[in-house]
């Protein structure tokens, strides 16, 4: 709470939770010293709040009895909208406090709605699930997400102390092109003075956040969504897998996972090889409009991801039902054939109706 008016409400809080509250203990909990909550018990006064002046050996403040601010006036949707909304938004990963805090607000907005709304909001918290696990979360400091999100909206320079994933620790200068959030994290990317480069910063690394004077100037078109998950897509891993797939740009990356590879567009067609021959046999594999594809030519493009087990690779290229080309790793190579063999035998293989078990049907047949 840094500014006077955030604590005059947090005063009228702690003062509705009922009872007296001495001077000493309200100080303590606001965090300033007994002078200013005088002055803030002022404030309340003039707006018409009743607070009282207990005197004596265990005085201090206190409401006047009954006294409650007026309650808050939702309808039905928008009470939903809101406790789904925090409900919702923890499990993304993009609420950026503690779970306690997601709860207090909740319990909150749940306490001044109307007996009949709050019961049935509760059965509904109560007996909802979801299909999609809930997401870690990586949580940044609010007040950096919320200078970081200022800096970007006004275009002022912002100077951070980051911590990099090896644990380096730098100061630098950002100018913030825009904040995103994915897969449960938040991200600033823009313009870094040590690098001279665009980049990607995770802001539950950054440890301090001060703006800066003066002005920049966003790139036209620059797209900070997408820059940040090309950025994820080159971060180093175990293996470096290189393709040439036949298609078009937007068709490969609208079958591949965001942030998980880039794809650049190539004006030569490769040449057949062992890796196109490995690609022939998962196409066929998947179905034949994928190997009718392969004889007829077309555009390619370059698809490059990182991973850390290459056995997940080859599903992915089946997901993508186009042909291809294995640049590199060779290894890769085996995992298609195998996946490729895998699939071939399964397509083989019909339910037993007597048993319920799988029996092959290239063998015992006339």
């Amino acid at each position: 709470m840094n500014r006077p008016t955030a604590r005059v409400l947090a005063l009228l809080e702690i003062l509705q939770a009922g009872g007296t509250r001495t001077v000493a203990d309200l100080a303590d909990r606001l965090g300033v010293d007994e002078r200013t909550v005088r002055r803030y018990v002022g404030h309340l006064i003039d707006l018409d709040v009743p607070v009282r002046s207990v005197r004596g050996r265990y005085g201090g403040y206190r409401l006047a009895p009954g006294f409650r601010m007026p309650p808050l006036m939702l309808t039905d949707e928008e009470a939903l909208a809101v406790l789904l909304g925090l409900v919702a938004g923890r499990r993304a990963g993009l609420v950026t406090t503690s779970v306690a805090a997601v709860e207090s607000a909740a319990a909150k907005v749940r306490r001044v709605l109307p007996e009949a709304l709050g019961r049935r909001l509760d059965a509904l918290l109560a007996t909802a699930d979801f299909t999609a696990p809930a997401r870690p979360m990586a949580v940044p400091e609010t007040s950096v997400l919320l200078m970081l999100a200022e800096a970007a909206r006004n275009r002022r320079p912002v100077a951070i102390g980051y911590t990099a994933w090896k644990g380096r620790r730098s100061e630098r200068t950002v100018h913030p092109y825009g904040i995103v959030a994915h897969s449960g994290r938040w991200y600033v990317t823009g313009a870094d003075s040590d690098s001279g480069e665009v980049r990607t910063f995770r802001l539950d690394r950054i440890e301090t956040a001060t703006a800066l004077p003066g002005s920049f100037d966003v790139p036209e078109g620059f797209d900070p969504a997408g820059r940040v998950l090309s950025g994820l897509a080159g971060v180093p891993y175990l293996h470096e897998v290189s393709l040439r797939v036949q298609g078009t740009v937007e068709q490969v990356r609208h079958r591949l996972p965001p942030g998980l590879a880039t794809v650049r567009e190539l004006t030569d067609a490769p040449a057949r090889d062992a890796g196109a021959e490995a690609g022939g046999e998962l196409a066929k594999t998947a179905g034949p409009s994928a190997a009718s594809r392969e004889e007829e030519g077309g555009r390619w493009v370059r698809v490059r991801l990182r991973a850390e087990r290459l056995e997940w690779v080859p599903s992915v290229l089946a997901w993508l039902d186009l042909p291809f080309v294995i640049e590199y790793p060779d290894a890769l190579r085996d995992h298609v054939h195998t996946l490729a063999r895998r699939l071939a035998t399964c397509a083989d293989a019909v339910a037993d109706t007597g048993e319920g078990t799988v029996a092959d049907t290239t063998e015992g047949t006339e």
